[in-house]
C-alpha cells in the first residue's frame, strides 16, 4: 500500500514542516520594511510556532495574528488555519477564526491611524480577506474529509469480509447438519438392516464357513454403525473455520470473542456454570451480534458486555452497551434480521429481548432468560 500513496504523502514531516516555516519566513521577509522589534518578535513567533502546529493547532493559530495586524503576511496565518481546519470538526470555531483573521488582516496599524475614507476601504477588505480565508477551510475540511471517508472504506471491507466468513460458516453448518440428517435417516437405517438380517442369517445357517461368513458381516455393520453415532454428533457441531470440527459456543468462549472483536471492549460479572447449552448458545449469540453491530455502526466506540443473575436467582442474562460513536460511519450492508433472530431465540427459551439508543447516543441489547432455560 506504501508503493500507491503520493510522492507528498512519504515526505517525512519534519521536513514539511522546516519548508513551511521557511516559506511563511520568507514571506514575513518580504514584508518588513521600517517595522520596529515588536512587530519583528510577533512575526518571528509566528513563523516558529508552525512547527508545532500539528500538536496546537488552535494555539498556533492564535499566535500568527497578531502579526497578520501589524504586517501585510498570509503564509503563516493561512497554514496555521488550514492545520486547525484538517483537525477540527467544530464548524462554528472555523468561521469565528475566519473572521478572527479578516479582522486582523483588514484593520489598520497601528489602530488608531483610521480617517472615514479609510474605513470604506477596511471594510471592503475585511470582506475579501474573509472570502479568502474560506480557501484554507475548505480544504482542510476536504481533506479531514477524504481521510474519513477512506477510513470508513477499510471499516467497510473488514465488515464485509466478517459477514462473508459468517455467510460461509452458516453454508457450512448447513450442510454439514443435512449430511448428518442423510447419514442418520438413511446409512444408518440401512446399515442397521444389514446387521439385523446378518444376525438371524447367523442362527439360521447350517455350514459353520456361512456362520462365520454372516457373523463377521454382522460384527462389522455392528462396527459401523458406532463410528456412524461419532460422525453424526460431530457433523452436527458447528464449526468455527473451514477446517476445523467443533462444539457450539458455551460462555467459555465469550472471552475469546471479546478479545477479537476488533474493539475497545470490557467483560464484567460473571453466570454459574450449570447453565443449560441452550442458554449459553444463547449468550454467546447475542454478545456476537452486539459486538458485530457496534463494528458496522459505530466507528471508534468501546462497549461493556455485562454478564448478570437476578437477586432471586429467577433470571440471569447479558447486557451489551456502547459508547457513542467517535467517527462518522456510512450505512453498511446487512440482512437487517440479526436482531429480530435474536428476539426470536430468546422467545423460544421463555425469555425477553430488549434493544435500543442510549440517553448519551449509544445504544443497548439486553437478554433475560429464565435460570433454568432449556
Amino acid at each position: 500500500m506504501t508503493g500507491l500513496r503520493p510522492w507528498w504523502a512519504r515526505v517525512p514531516d519534519p521536513v514539511i514542516d522546516a519548508v513551511i516555516v521557511a516559506v511563511a519566513s520568507a514571506d514575513v521577509w518580504f514584508s518588513l520594511g521600517e517595522e520596529g522589534g515588536v512587530e519583528r518578535a510577533m512575526a518571528a513567533l509566528a513563523c516558529l510556532a508552525l512547527a508545532v502546529r500539528r500538536r496546537f493547532p488552535l494555539a498556533v493559530f492564535l499566535l500568527t495574528l497578531p502579526a497578520s495586524l501589524m504586517l501585510d503576511i498570509v503564509f503563516a496565518p493561512f497554514a496555521a488555519l488550514f492545520t486547525l481546519a484538517e483537525r477540527c470538526r467544530d464548524r462554528r470555531l472555523l468561521i469565528t477564526c475566519a473572521v478572527l483573521f479578516a479582522v486582523a488582516s483588514a484593520a489598520p496599524w497601528p489602530l488608531d491611524a483610521l480617517s472615514s475614507h479609510d474605513r470604506t476601504w477596511t471594510l471592503v477588505y475585511f470582506f475579501y480577506t474573509l472570502a479568502t480565508a474560506a480557501t484554507p477551510v475548505l480544504l482542510g475540511q476536504l481533506l479531514q474529509a477524504r481521510r474519513d471517508l477512506a477510513r470508513q472504506l477499510v471499516e467497510i471491507e473488514e465488515a464485509r469480509e466478517h459477514e462473508r466468513l459468517l455467510h460461509a460458516q452458516a453454508v457450512l453448518a448447513r450442510e454439514r447438519a443435512q449430511l448428518a440428517r442423510e447419514m442418520h435417516d438413511v446409512v444408518s437405517h440401512q446399515v442397521s438392516l444389514i446387521a439385523v438380517q446378518a444376525g438371524a442369517l447367523q442362527v439360521a445357517a447350517k455350514d459353520p464357513d456361512v456362520k462365520e461368513g454372516v457373523r463377521t458381516i454382522r460384527s462389522l455393520s455392528v462396527g459401523t454403525l458406532d463410528e456412524l453415532r461419532q460422525m453424526v454428533t460431530l457433523l452436527r457441531a458447528s464449526g468455527g473455520h473451514a477446517t476445523e470440527l467443533t462444539p457450539q459456543p458455551t460462555l467459555a468462549d465469550l472471552h475469546e470473542l471479546v478479545a477479537t472483536s476488533g474493539i475497545t471492549t470490557n467483560l464484567t460479572g460473571e453466570l454459574p456454570p450449570d447453565i443449560g447449552t441452550p442458554a449459553q448458545r444463547a449468550l454467546y449469540r447475542t454478545v456476537q451480534e452486539a459486538l458485530t453491530n457496534v463494528r458496522k455502526h459505530a466507528p471508534g466506540a468501546a462497549a461493556t458486555v455485562r454478564l448478570w443473575q437476578a437477586d432471586d436467582g429467577a433470571a440471569l442474562g447479558v447486557t451489551v452497551t456502547n459508547t457513542p460513536p467517535t467517527r462518522p460511519s456510512l450505512p453498511l450492508p446487512g440482512s437487517h434480521q440479526g436482531l429480530v433472530g435474536l428476539r426470536e431465540r430468546a422467545e423460544l427459551l421463555g425469555g425477553t429481548f430488549e434493544s435500543g439508543p442510549t440517553a448519551d447516543g449509544g445504544y443497548q441489547v439486553r437478554l433475560r432468560l429464565p435460570a433454568r432455560a432449556d
